[in-house]
């Protein structure tokens, strides 16, 4: 017996037909939830829709004070299939979170908005209340995603670049700033949970900080896992003078002399800017160091023997306008920043050091961008 072709398209259509309308009748009767839910009180309701999960947990980053590092706070769950938990309290900003379901880590479906870190990617949520960080009602500059060749690693890389407000329509020259970020974390971190470009809108538009370009590289040259000795400094450094910078030259309107070039970074970024900056001391004026140090330092000599002949010249330390450290009291890098202060004293460096409160986390990170920002490139501007 034949099949007639035309009846079987018809009947392919209609099962697919039915099968559409049963699926959309199915979405149509879940009442959309949200999530993360925000309160004025700095109270956040997350919920996740799980009916046939066992077990579903809250899990952070560890910015979220109450929620441990590794592990996660348990949810509760309704009848109607949908886990939820409130955490109170937080203080304004934005918080990396996820959700463990029944052991699988997985991001938020009802919230868009992510920041991606070190081997992963989180669900972010922000919190307004702070006026240097919120997204407020002033010129706002642009972060783009940049792709270049890296000859030192023979691959493509990605950074991410700030352009201050009115640069695309101007033909004018900016000072530059390299923003390094820590071991955890990516070129994406800073732009996300570091809200780095509304930050610097806000200082900008204030009239208490120089318009700048900034840029975030990727300061992972090969896979990091907690725990290992993977940082690359080295080798992130030797990209850095051979491939980020002259890259940034040669396609960006940025002024390449010392008084109008910065360097700084949280954590493994801070170590990288201090290997760099060592490594080409008269191509920086500004040196920044968040929760962070020469990570050798409380071990032995290795570090300042190799850079020996930069620590000890004079001629080159004078051109320096800023070496600027900030780590918090709770910060378990405290110790080694506190050696590499007292190691560039030693050498006659003019170190300043402010230590916060709180411990290793974006809750500081942001406050030392705010902080350390309005000191860069304050001299060459009222020279100008």
């Amino acid at each position: 017996m034949r099949c007639n072709p035309i009846r079987a398209r018809s009947i392919l259509a209609g099962l697919f037909l039915a099968t559409t309308c049963s699926v959309c009748l199915a979405q149509q009767a879940q009442v959309p939830i949200t999530s993360p839910e925000v309160s004025g009180e700095g109270n956040v309701t997350f919920r996740l829709r799980a009916p046939n999960a066992k077990s579903v947990k809250l899990a952070s980053a560890g910015d979220i004070p109450v929620i441990p590092f590794r592990g996660g706070l348990d949810m509760s769950k309704s009848p109607d299939g949908i886990f939820d938990i409130t955490v109170e309290s937080l203080d304004s900003g934005s918080y990396r979170y996820a959700f463990i379901v029944d052991g699988l880590t997985v991001l938020d479906p009802s919230n868009r908005s992510t920041s991606e870190s070190n081997r992963n990617a989180w669900s972010l949520v922000d919190l307004p209340g702070s006026s240097f960080m919120d997204t407020t009602n002033v010129p706002h500059g642009a972060v783009s995603d940049v792709h270049y060749f890296s000859a030192v690693l023979q691959r493509t890389r990605r950074m991410h670049v700030y352009t201050p407000p009115g640069y695309q329509r101007g033909d004018g020259t900016y000072p530059v700033f390299y923003l390094l970020h820590g071991a955890m974390d990516s070129d994406d971190s800073w732009s996300s949970v570091g809200r780095a470009s509304f930050i610097l809108d806000n200082l900008i538009a204030a009239g208490t900080t120089e318009p700048m370009v900034v840029v975030m590289p990727d300061g992972h040259t090969e896979p990091f896992i907690m725990g290992s000795s993977a940082l690359s400094l080295d080798k992130f450094a030797r990209e850095f003078a051979t491939d980020i910078k002259p890259f940034v030259e040669s396609n960006y309107r940025v002024k390449t002399d010392r008084d109008d070039t910065a360097i700084g970074g949280l954590s493994m970024g801070g170590g990288h800017a201090l290997e760099i900056s060592m490594n080409a001391l008269d191509e920086y004026g500004y040196i920044g160091v968040f929760s962070s140090g020469v990570f050798s330092v409380l071990r032995d000599s290795s570090w300042q023997d190799k850079h020996s002949a930069t620590l000890k010249d004079k001629d080159i330390r004078k051109g320096l306008k800023i070496v600027w450290f900030a780590t918090g009291s709770e910060d378990f890098l405290l110790e080694t920043t506190k050696a590499t202060v007292s190691l560039l004293d030693g050498y006659g460096f003019d170190v300043e050091y402010e230590e916060s409160t709180g411990g290793h986390t974006w809750i500081n990170w942001r406050q030392y961008l705010r902080d350390f920002s309005p000191r860069l490139f304050k001299e060459t501007a009222a020279e100008n």
